[in-house]
């Protein structure tokens, strides 16, 4: 099934100037559980704000997009000492991602890759982060017709921050 995975504040914020505005060891966890061993499809900026030692991300297969007909995702890939069943592959087009991925694949950012992708997913999990703060890059509405949440975990705080984690489902 192809879902989006999104930490998101309560602005939808996502991101400033190419960063989470959050630290959630929890967050990081689930992501790293949802993900391993699958296709995670991103854009160039999200792919490049990775960490270093985790450029493309362990044990799965990592898929992005860019239009910039230049980019080269291996100067900017920890290509040394990349453990087993990691793999990044380029694409110019959301659509050609989306096909080299096939049915399965988790959708990891940026907005403009959320948005253009929302209308093909069937599952969202996300975090909801209880703050609001400085964003320049932010996650679409989920409108109550097209999404109902299917499931809402319990409070949890970390770094100053109070959030839960949540999964919405596509109406039929």
């Amino acid at each position: 099934m192809r879902a989006i995975v999104v930490a998101f504040a309560e602005n939808r914020g996502i991101g400033y100037r190419g960063e989470l505005p959050w630290r959630l060891p929890s967050d990081l966890r689930r992501f790293r559980e949802l993900t391993i061993g699958g296709t995670v499809l991103m854009g160039r900026k999200t792919f490049e704000s990775l960490p270093d030692a985790y450029r493309p991300l362990p044990r799965r297969r990592n898929v992005v997009v860019s239009a910039n007909p230049h980019f080269d995702v291996y100067p900017h890939a920890a290509v040394g000492g990349v453990e087993h069943g990691t793999s990044v592959e380029l694409y110019a087009s959301i659509d050609d991602g989306l096909r080299a991925c096939g049915a399965d694949c988790f959708v990891i950012g940026g907005g403009s890759i959320y948005e253009q992708t929302l209308p093909l997913v069937r599952r969202v999990y996300a975090t909801l982060v209880h703050s609001e703060p400085p964003s320049d890059t932010f996650f679409p509405e989920l409108p109550p017709a097209n999404w109902q949440q299917s499931e809402l975990g319990q409070e949890l705080h970390e770094n100053g921050h109070t959030f839960r984690f949540a999964i919405y489902d596509r109406r039929h």
